[in-house]
């Protein structure tokens, strides 16, 4: 029996005693010999509430970060993963939240079956998680004590900077990034853009667009504004659209499929599996019409639409887009 995945932190109760929400400062992913032998001494699998005072030896000697909770008068809960399993409780489906915005995981390399149904629809609000069952007596009692209290959203899912800003990142509007993102060094997020969780950018990115579930950008790659990129949440999809390192897909426009490296959409045109592309070599000659899936995945493309007569051409594109070095300068 190893560790798989391992943290302390902080859950929030309802009134009826449900756990809605965990906050995990410092999560471990498969830790080292050592670090792995000691948590294995003192804790048991699953999930389990603890005084700090019973822990203070393993926290100020393997994970001193978490020293201010033993300060504080608060009950702590563990959560140790043997396997990568699918998620059987609420605090397991934050810690692979965490795990995958703390960088220590890619998307889609974790078990996240069943996630949705150990998420509860909660209130976050500014001052904190809420049971949506609750808010209307906590909204009336801010009211009478002229205290200012906003519902920042109703979701399964809170944005991820209330628990975890990565280094490195620019976030223009919080609000569009959920806990569970993986954002790499150097990523910018305008206003615009946004990153569901298990998506990720992997930096350095501009983002203008949306990342939906499951979708991996590369280095250096942009999404323009209004553009799109298929997830596998909607519709029953099963592909995993994955782009490559410096494409470019340009404003309005968006992707269904998976691309290579240096591939380019222009602004306006989506390709889906089903889109009839006009194949063009580097002499302009038209090649074949084939499907946006049997072109999945291939590299140096170019996707645009004839001014003329609308029909949707992929060309040799071999000239990488290159990033604006001052945009991704985030010191």
């Amino acid at each position: 029996m190893g560790v798989f995945a391992f943290a302390i932190g902080l859950a929030t109760q309802s009134r009826a005693g449900n756990i809605i929400d965990c906050f995990f400062p410092a999560p471990v992913k498969s830790p080292d010999s050592d670090l792995e032998q000691a948590i294995l001494d003192q804790f048991q699998s699953g999930t389990h509430t603890l005084s700090p005072e019973s822990v203070s030896s393993f926290v100020r000697e393997y994970q001193p970060t978490l020293e201010p909770m033993l300060e504080a008068d608060c009950t702590l809960t563990s959560v140790l993963l043997n396997d990568d399993v699918g998620v059987s409780s609420t605090p397991e489906a934050f810690l692979k939240l965490h795990l995958l915005s703390h960088r220590l995981a890619l998307p889609n390399t974790l078990n996240l079956d069943g996630i949705f149904a150990h998420l509860d629809t909660v209130a976050w609000t500014t001052e904190g998680a809420l049971a949506v069952d609750e808010l209307a007596e906590r909204q009336l009692t801010a009211r009478l004590e002229q205290r200012h209290f906003e519902v920042l959203s109703v979701d399964k899912f809170p944005k991820m900077t209330n628990y975890i800003v990565p280094s490195g990142v620019r976030i223009a509007d919080s609000s569009r990034i959920r806990l569970g993102a993986y954002l790499g060094e150097g990523t910018t997020v305008m206003p615009s853009g946004s990153i569901n969780f298990n998506a990720a950018a992997l930096g350095p990115n501009m983002i203008e667009g949306r990342l939906s579930q499951g979708v991996v950008l590369g280095e250096g790659s942009d999404l323009g504004g209004g553009s799109s990129t298929m997830g596998t949440l909607s519709g029953g999809g099963e592909i995993t659209i994955t782009i490559g390192r410096n494409c470019l897909i340009g404003a309005n426009g968006g992707t269904g499929i998976p691309l290579g490296d240096r591939c380019t959409v222009e602004a306006g045109l989506y390709i889906t599996a089903g889109t009839r592309v006009s194949v063009i070599d580097e002499f302009g000659t038209k090649v074949r019409t084939a499907k946006g899936r049997e072109l999945a995945g291939a590299s140096d493309m170019l996707f645009i639409r004839h001014s003329e007569t609308g029909e949707v051409q992929c060309r040799t594109n071999k000239k990488a887009i290159a990033l604006n070095d001052q945009l991704h300068a985030h010191n």
